[in-house]
């Protein structure tokens, strides 16, 4: 028999198939919903539901909305002409939080991973072709992730986007030392990515 009620242990084994939450943190989370009001638990549920009811693809840039299309693809004043390409939502909404760039996204939902199974089919790379047909889009912004799985997604994307659209302007976000890094503890890709990367520095 189990230290906990059967009902609490069901709850406690539920926040465990969360992602970074062990069986403590898990037993810590369920004790504080049991401890609180309704109203709490209520809510909590209530999200979970329409999170998982309302929540969907943007027919247009692939991202997660409740609206379709999204936000940023109905918002007006994002500039059309540059697409910016990432993995994931969470790259999208990082760059969002950085609040630099106005342009429009385009979400992959993964990289090329040969030895994963992963191949082009699996991406949104043909939805991506697509999105040059209108004539509008000037420049695509590659800004996959710094591993071996980005940088081969990287490579595909811009020469399939060549064979496209042979004057369509292609770029890839500059990888490097970061702001404040040490040399010494950078891994050889991004020392070679700086090295390759680097820019004059003008009087």
């Amino acid at each position: 028999m189990g230290i906990y009620p059967p009902s609490l242990q069901r709850l406690i084994d539920q926040f465990t198939r969360l992602p970074g939450i062990g069986q403590k943190s898990a037993a810590r989370m369920a004790l504080f919903v049991m401890r609180s009001r309704s109203d709490l638990a209520e809510g909590l549920a209530r999200s979970l539901m329409e999170v998982k009811e309302k929540i969907r693809l943007c027919s247009t840039c692939f991202n997660l909305t409740d609206e379709d299309p999204c936000a940023i693809c109905r918002d007006p004043r994002r500039e059309d002409g540059t697409l910016c390409v990432v993995e994931t939502p969470d790259d999208q909404l990082a760059l969002e939080a950085a609040g630099i760039f106005k342009g429009r996204y385009h979400i992959l939902h993964g990289n090329l991973s040969p030895l994963d199974g992963v191949g082009p089919g699996d991406l949104r790379v043909s939805e991506l072709l697509r999105r040059l047909d209108g004539g509008s889009v000037r420049e695509i912004i590659i800004a996959t992730n710094p591993t071996l799985e980005g940088e081969t997604t990287a490579a595909f994307l811009r020469k399939v986007l060549s064979e496209k659209n042979g004057d369509l302007a292609i770029s890839r976000i500059a990888l490097g030392v970061p702001m404040g890094g040490s040399l010494t503890y950078m891994d050889r890709m991004t020392l070679e990515h700086a090295l390759k990367r680097r820019t004059p520095m003008k009087t």
